[in-house]
């Protein structure tokens, strides 16, 4: 790396600190840099002032104790920083189309602050083109800088699976896209004195924005087909994990998913739609994206089905019948419920006329019963989501 693109000075600003961006403030303030969280909630800046995990998490509960990270709303101590990293989050409108509001506002609070020098790295997942056609003015608009010559620009789509024990923000692989050869090289640098992980340098911003829908909605896709598999072999009368895990046994050319009761989370239900979004706006249809969207939709549905037939094939009728759902975040040990299908569950066993206990250790807040034996007490059946 050549000298004159080291980073030098080791401050740094994350702004919007929620499961993406705290994971990384922590750990580049365990790497050595001054770190300034930027975040528009007071409530959350505040927990973080007196140390306090603003929601469940192993990871950060361990590292925050020590942690020197200053937690702020004011943007203008991104004048402090030689970095800023944007990590705010990227859901969809009800009509699933982006919705880019989060990164627009976090840009419009960045700008006035933005100095000559500055290297900006966006986090967010965003479809092909948002680095440069939405960030880019933003940024130059508001500060008065020329993007490439005054500030420099990249994107490093996030990677981060809360509650792994195995992979976490340090030791994941990553992709770099940079506005021209110095922005890269910085960003690449920067990446690379905080993680164990390959970092590795796109020829574009728009391929690393493409990396992250891509992969994603590579997963969603092949969760949609072995769900549709459930669907097709419980009619069939075949043990779909079983033939799953038979499949498995070959060591080339397939790659074992299994199905599940619907498709959570802040990623994979959500970022098909930017790729889906961003190929019609250039005359192109994704049929596979957008079918694997619909199926694994269904999925919740389809569930409280089984759990409806189940009941009726013990001479249990429904309504009236408590129905205990367990797990209410869209995945074990932690507490994000973002698109997690347990709601939908709820919902359409509700309709049905059953009485729903809910219990999730790590939600207590969303969850009907206090405790798991009283969410099991009594009931019919246990769906385990």
């Amino acid at each position: 790396m050549p000298e004159s693109i080291t980073i030098n000075h080791r401050r740094i600003a994350v702004v919007g600190l929620g499961y993406v961006g705290l994971p990384l403030a922590l750990l580049a303030d365990r790497k050595g840099y001054r770190v300034i969280g930027l975040d528009v909630n007071e409530e959350k800046i505040n927990l973080l002032k007196k140390r306090i995990p603003p929601f469940a998490d192993e990871e950060i509960s361990k590292h925050i104790k020590n942690a020197s990270l200053e937690a702020t709303s004011d943007f203008s101590k991104i004048k402090e920083a030689s970095t800023i990293v944007i990590c705010v989050p990227t859901p969809v409108y009800e009509n699933n189309l982006p919705n880019l509001e989060p990164i627009e506002n976090a840009c419009n609070n960045i700008a006035p602050h933005l100095q000559k020098g500055h290297l900006v790295i966006l986090e967010s997942t965003v479809n092909p083109g948002v680095s440069e056609n939405v960030v880019l003015p933003i940024l130059e608009k508001g500060s008065g800088l020329k993007g490439g010559k005054d500030f420099h620009l990249a994107h490093c789509p996030e990677r981060i699976d809360p509650g792994n024990k195995k992979w976490n923000v340090e030791n994941i692989p990553r992709v770099v896209g940079g506005l021209g050869d110095i922005g890269l090289e910085k960003a690449v640098a920067f990446y690379r004195s905080i993680l164990s992980a390959e970092v590795k340098p796109m020829g574009s911003l728009k391929e690393a924005e493409a990396v992250k829908v891509v992969e994603n909605s590579f997963r969603d896709i092949n969760i949609a087909f072995v769900n549709e598999l459930a669907m097709s072999f419980s009619r069939l009368g075949i043990d779909v994990k079983n033939v799953l895990d038979g499949a498995a046994t070959k060591p080339f050319g397939f790659m074992p998913f299994y199905p599940g009761c619907g498709v959570g989370g802040h990623c994979i239900p959500v970022d098909p739609y930017y790729l889906i979004e961003y190929a019609a706006k250039n005359g192109f249809s994704h049929d596979f994206p957008k079918l694997a969207r619909r199926i694994n939709r269904h999925m919740p549905e389809f569930t409280a089905e089984q759990a409806v037939r189940g009941l009726e094939e013990k001479g249990i009728k429904i309504n009236g019948a408590k129905i205990a759902v367990l797990g209410l975040a869209y995945k074990p040990e932690i507490g994000d419920c973002r698109e997690s299908p347990s709601f939908e569950i709820i919902k359409q066993l509700q309709k049905c006329g059953a009485d729903v206990a809910s219990f999730d250790p790590f939600v207590p807040d969303r969850s009907s019963a206090k405790t798991l034996g009283e969410a099991v007490k009594g009931a019919a059946a246990v769906v385990i989501a």
